[in-house]
């Protein structure tokens, strides 16, 4: 099993408003892709309420196999999730644990 977590920071510029309803729609949408992407065995995403913190999304999600992440990645539904934020993204960090 692979583990895929991958966090967000959304530029600064925007008002938190702004991040907020971004946020909400990117987590809608991801959290919507289980039926459409068979390989996704687990997938939730985390909108940080610690204003203290850096980071503003955290998604999780479970794969069988690396291959099957990469399904994920360029699965047509996938990219049009990531749309939502790619414009007001600041950084992205990504890490995939084999279990």
């Amino acid at each position: 099993m692979v583990k895929h977590i991958v966090i967000f920071k959304l530029k600064e510029e925007l008002s938190e408003n702004e991040k907020w309803e971004l946020m909400k729609r990117f987590k809608e949408s991801i959290e919507a892709l289980p039926p459409r992407i068979d390989v996704i065995r687990k997938i939730e995403v985390g909108l940080n309420m610690n204003p203290a913190e850096n980071w503003h999304i955290a998604l999780y999600s479970e794969f069988d196999s690396l291959e099957d992440v990469k399904i994920y990645a360029t699965h047509p539904d996938h990219i049009a999730a990531g749309r939502i934020i790619a414009e007001a993204k600041e950084n992205r960090a990504c890490v995939d644990c084999e279990i």
